[in-house]
């Protein structure tokens, strides 16, 4: 899920923390990429004409093996270096979202057969991609498939955004890549979001620079963090009656969470005693009665990571043969078009990349389109999937249920 509404609060008050770019001007830079997210994009994002998952003949779901195989290529055709890296096991604060998510997933699962006797194409395509839910076999054969490209791995003791924040603090990466917002949060210097985003729907990669924002926002890292924490995150429920706008305005009036919560509880607690006096009361804000923000707080600033100097990513040539057993005979991926991936891996990642320019970083304006707007237009396109599936489409060379892919 990530912060809710921090893009929208970056773009207004940081504006000089993003900045976009194609895919070729991260040319020798390596990333850590968030894996377990990646899966879930692809197994929405690569689908069939009909809207649903790409399997082989034997009806195995192959849509995030495809997503993985052809979007790390064009990664490492424009010189960029992939690390992913797969979460691990969840915080104990996060059950409860969760639970909420695997609930939403039944609803959706009983909306979509409602759908299959009386909806449209258009309606059940749309709760199957609320259905989805990455499986261990999924993370697996993910794996399998990376070590067989040469590209490194890691599993993370937990999550996967934040150990991405960390292997980027340390210096193994320049940045992180994924599409949750609290991987800032975790302290990622660079976010990259899009990266692996299908090259057809010609989506700009979104840098978001951490210190450019706290500069925008005027805060630490630490107000920082208790800033996502108001505007609602994974580990705790959001407090009802507090927007992105309201709850900027007082972690500034008040410089931390603790104060605000203070300043929050006076407040209900006059409404409150308005009442009992039989004056009528509004509306207004209501804090949860266990509310841990404190254990939060703690999870975001020493979050369970493997430290970076321990973790050494190494890059090397693909298996060819290996792949070719595991994509077309396994799999039933088209042997042409394996064997001519794992060229692609074989020569770019072997080719001596020349040097940066220094600053990738130094324009300052404002990107044409808001990100705030850009995400919201991404909502409303989910779950309508056409233009998608034909971009994926092409990323994969084509693809069908059963026609080799």
């Amino acid at each position: 899920m990530g912060i809710k509404g921090l893009t929208a609060l970056l773009a207004e008050h940081a504006p000089k923390a993003f900045h976009e770019h194609e895919i070729k001007t991260l040319f020798g830079r390596k990333v850590a990429i968030d894996a377990s997210m990646s899966i879930y994009q692809f197994l929405i994002a690569v689908r069939q004409k009909d809207g649903e998952l790409l399997t082989n003949d034997a009806g195995e779901t192959t849509s995030h093996l495809m997503g993985f195989f052809y979007r790390t290529i064009r990664m490492v055709e424009n010189g960029i270096k992939p690390a992913y890296v797969f979460d691990g096991k969840p915080p104990e604060l996060k059950s409860g979202v969760l639970s909420k998510r695997f609930e939403k997933r039944e609803e959706a699962k009983e909306e979509g057969e409602e759908a299959k006797e009386t909806g449209t194409t258009e309606d059940m395509d749309r709760f199957s991609r609320r259905t989805v839910k990455v499986t261990r076999e999924h993370n697996e054969e993910c794996r399998k498939l990376l070590g067989l490209m040469g590209i490194p791995f890691v599993v993370a003791p937990s999550e996967a955004e934040a150990q991405c924040a960390e292997l980027a603090r340390g210096g193994k990466v320049y940045a992180a890549g994924s599409e949750d917002m609290d991987t800032l949060t975790f302290g990622a210097p660079i976010l990259l979001r899009h990266l692996t985003f299908s090259e057809a729907r010609k989506t700009p990669i979104s840098a978001i620079n951490l210190e450019k924002a706290l500069e925008g926002l005027e805060m630490d890292m630490s107000q920082f963090i208790d800033l996502c924490i108001l505007l609602g995150c994974d580990y705790l429920e959001p407090i009802k009656g507090i927007g992105p706008k309201t709850a900027l305005k007082l972690i500034r009036e008040h410089g931390t969470l603790a104060e605000v919560l203070k300043h929050l509880r006076e407040k209900v607690a006059e409404k409150e005693e308005a009442a009992d006096e039989g004056k009528k009361r509004k509306g207004g804000v209501q804090i949860p009665e266990d509310w841990p923000c404190e254990a939060a707080k703690e999870l975001f600033k020493k979050p369970d990571v493997t430290p970076a100097n321990e973790l050494e990513l190494e890059w090397k040539s693909p298996d060819i043969d290996g792949l070719v057993d595991f994509l077309v005979r396994e799999k039933g991926f088209n042997e042409e078009r394996v064997r001519k991936g794992a060229e692609k891996l074989t020569k770019f990642l072997n080719a001596k990349q020349q040097g940066r320019l220094d600053g990738f970083f130094t324009a300052t304006a404002k990107p044409k389109t808001s990100p705030a707007k850009k995400d919201k237009a991404e909502e409303k396109g989910k779950g309508k999937g056409t233009k998608r599936k034909a971009d994926d489409k092409k990323d994969a060379g084509g693809s069908k249920k059963t026609k080799k892919k």
